[in-house]
Order: structure tokens, then C-alpha cells, then sequence
């Protein structure tokens, strides 16, 4: 049983757009994002993830856009510095600091209500990301990009979104794994999308009469449930973050009919929303969340159990290392906190450092991103939630 988971300045120098577009200026980072960051080699690696504020209390970057560029100018300065001393070449370095410089210079990427933004560069190559989740400030310098972070920012499930719809009033809350939670705006929704109970819109111009006889309400229900779907869509794009609805009862059925998003949860939010503030809704939502974590969580450990039970799981991290360079996983649960580094030879051979160092790397970082290149799907989770006290657990294709 599989989890429901959620990738001159140098040529390739880009700012990587998301499908929630420029108006919302945030970007989702996809498991191909990830599994090419993850693949790059240069022993000039640079990865910085930046924010304004203090860690708990960090308003969002466009409030306080000085703050973050500061933050990414010191964190460029000092890892700039620590090239100089593995000795890195000049031009390269300097490709490096120029790229640094323009994403500084960049308005699209500090006008953004992100709390986070993560830069990945070396002399040929440079990404941004604006992420919503508050992730501590972090910069390191090697061979390869430090995308630990990133992945479990991205694969940790306790983030989602809470939509909440009247036929007054559409509001859309996003909450974030780190207890944060946002409003968001739908800029495509249309002012008077209420009309669409009214009327329906023909050759540009609203001037259908409502539906007649028993369906009609149902039918004009149908089409405002589309019209908010769409604009939703516009913001969330395809996120594979789960979306909890809390709707009106009679527009609930109407916008599970319509809806098109594949991680629309079952179970909703079981209240009138025009009742609810946005901490109440909050509140709840975090609770169906939870709800819906715990019961994925445990009907995968007992899918796991029976599944190691014939040979197809492990909890051993030499074994899903190299099940994982086999191609071999099909879903890995990995701990959050893990902080065991090393390397991974190319038959999937584990080496553990007693230390930090240049030519080593965060070992179940390593482990994800190759699950990821082979088609597998990953995600964080909490030590208590794995089955056994390891930072480790993976269901496999077959045996190896």
C-alpha cells in the first residue's frame, strides 16, 4: 500500500516559476526539481537557505525585503570565503558571486509572502525557491547541493490547504507543517462569481436565467463549485498537498462533483464556514490533517509489516541504500531529524563519517533522492511514527 506523497550570469542561471505563478510568487519545488539538484557535482557547490527575522518569528520576506537580502549577502560572504580556502578557481568563483548578485538584484524573487528562500549555485548553475514553510537558516559548501532541507520541507505531510465556501464568501487557508497558516488570495476568482447561482455566463456576457424546475439549484450550484475549482487551481496548481474542504451543505455534494484535484480529502471540515473565524478554521483543519496523517501512517506500517514478513521491506539502512540504487524502493518513510552523514558508493555501499566534512553528505538525504530519480515516492515523518527506532523504512518492487 502506497502513501498519497507529495524537483554575465551563467546560461543556466533561472528562477525556477511554480504553478502558483508570478501573482502569488511561490514556488512548490517537484520531485524532478529535487532529483536534479540532487544529481549535480561541482566541489563548488553552494546552498544557502535564507529569511528575514528570527527563527519563530519571521514575517514574510516581501514585508521585510532588506532584512533577507542582508541575510543572503552574509550567507554568500562567508561561503564565498570557505570556496577561497578548498580552493576553488577564481572565475569560478566569480561566476559564482555574479549569479549570487543579480538573484540579489532580482524584484520578482523578494516581492513574495515565502518565509524561506533556498539558492542552490556553482559556477554553471543557479535556483531559487521561495517557500512558504520557516526553515532554519542554513548554508554549506561541497561538492553537491545540500538539499536536505528542501526534501523535507517538501515531503513532511502536515501542511495543506482548508477551503472554505458559502455562497457568499470563498476563502482559501493554506497551513503550514511549522504551525504557521495564510490566507490566501484567489486573483482569478472572479468579483461576482455569486452571479453564477443567478445566471449563467453565454458569449462573454451573463444572460441565462437560472435553471428551472428541481434541478436547478443543483445545476447553478455545479457551475459556481467549477467557476471557485478554477481559480483554486490557479493558486494551488498541481501541489499533491491535501485540500480540506469546509462547505455549506448544499454546496459541499456540488463541489465534490466538480472537483478534479486528486487530494481533495473525504473527510472535511463539519461545520457552516460563515460560522467560523480563520483560527477557527485553522483549528479544525489542522485537526482532519492530523486525522488523515495517522490513518495513512498506520495503514502503511502494517502494509510494511507484511511486507517484510515475504522479503519486500526494510528498516535496515544498508539494505534500503541499496535497494534504493537498485531502483528497487517503492515508497520510503524517512525520520525528519535524521543527521547521519557519510556516503554512498555506487552499488549502494554505505560509509558513515565520524565527522562533517566536504566529501560527505547527509546519508537518508542521499537515500531519498535516489528513490526519487528511480520513480519512488518519499516522505518525512517523525521517529515515533516509523516502525521501528531507525531512521528508516522502505516497501520495495521485489526482492534484491
Amino acid at each position: 500500500m502506497g502513501l498519497n506523497l507529495p524537483s554575465a550570469i551563467p546560461p543556466d542561471c533561472a528562477l525556477r516559476r511554480s504553478g502558483y505563478g508570478d501573482a502569488m510568487s511561490i514556488d512548490i519545488p517537484s520531485s524532478k526539481d529535487l532529483s536534479e539538484l540532487s544529481q549535480r557535482r561541482n566541489a563548488g557547490s553552494i546552498s544557502l537557505y535564507v529569511a528575514s527575522g528570527t527563527a519563530g518569528d519571521r514575517p514574510p520576506i516581501g514585508r521585510d525585503t532588506e532584512a533577507a537580502r542582508l541575510a543572503l549577502r552574509s550567507a554568500a560572504s562567508n561561503a564565498l570565503a570557505e570556496l577561497d580556502t578548498i580552493g576553488i578557481e577564481k572565475a569560478q568563483r566569480d561566476a559564482i558571486s555574479e549569479s549570487l548578485e543579480s538573484l540579489e538584484r532580482d524584484r520578482n524573487l523578494w516581492s513574495t509572502p515565502a518565509r524561506t528562500i533556498a539558492v542552490f549555485a556553482s559556477p554553471e548553475f543557479t535556483r531559487a525557491f521561495r517557500l512558504r514553510n520557516e526553515l532554519p537558516s542554513h548554508s554549506a559548501v561541497g561538492d553537491r547541493f545540500d538539499v536536505g532541507p528542501l526534501l523535507r520541507a517538501t515531503t513532511f505531510g502536515h501542511s495543506g490547504y482548508v477551503l472554505a465556501i458559502t455562497e457568499g464568501d470563498v476563502r482559501l487557508l493554506f497551513l503550514g507543517s511549522d504551525a504557521s497558516s495564510e490566507q490566501i488570495a484567489l486573483p482569478t476568482l472572479p468579483d461576482d462569481v455569486a452571479m453564477t447561482l443567478e445566471t449563467t455566463e453565454t458569449d462573454g456576457r451573463f444572460d441565462r436565467r437560472r435553471a428551472d424546475g428541481a434541478l436547478g439549484p443543483k445545476i447553478e450550484q455545479r457551475r459556481y463549485c467549477s467557476v471557485v475549482q478554477d481559480a483554486v487551481l490557479d493558486v494551488m496548481g498541481d501541489s499533491g498537498l491535501p485540500l480540506i474542504l469546509s462547505a455549506a451543505s448544499d454546496l459541499e455534494p456540488a463541489y465534490r462533483e466538480a472537483n478534479s484535484y486528486r487530494d481533495l480529502l473525504e473527510h472535511g471540515i463539519d461545520a457552516n464556514p460563515s460560522s467560523l473565524s480563520l483560527e477557527e478554521l485553522e483549528k479544525r483543519g489542522r485537526s482532519v490533517l492530523e486525522n488523515h496523517s495517522e490513518g495513512e501512517l498506520a495503514a502503511w506500517r502494517e502494509n510494511f509489516g507484511t511486507m517484510r514478513a515475504n522479503g519486500l521491506a526494510s528498516s535496515q539502512l544498508s539494505d534500503v541504500a541499496r535497494a534504493a540504487t537498485s531502483g528497487l524502493v517503492d515508497t520510503l518513510l524517512f525520520d525528519l531529524a535524521s543527521t547521519e552523514e557519510g556516503s554512498i558508493d555506487e552499488g549502494g555501499s554505505v560509509t558513515l563519517a565520524r565527522e562533517p566534512g566536504p566529501t560527505t553528505y547527509g546519508l537518508i538525504d542521499e537515500i531519498a533522492v535516489r528513490v526519487l530519480r528511480t520513480g519512488g515516492a518519499v516522505k518525512a515523518v517523525r521517529r515515533d511514527d516509523l516502525p521501528d527506532d531507525r531512521p528508516v523504512a522502505a516497501t520495495f518492487r521485489g526482492k534484491f
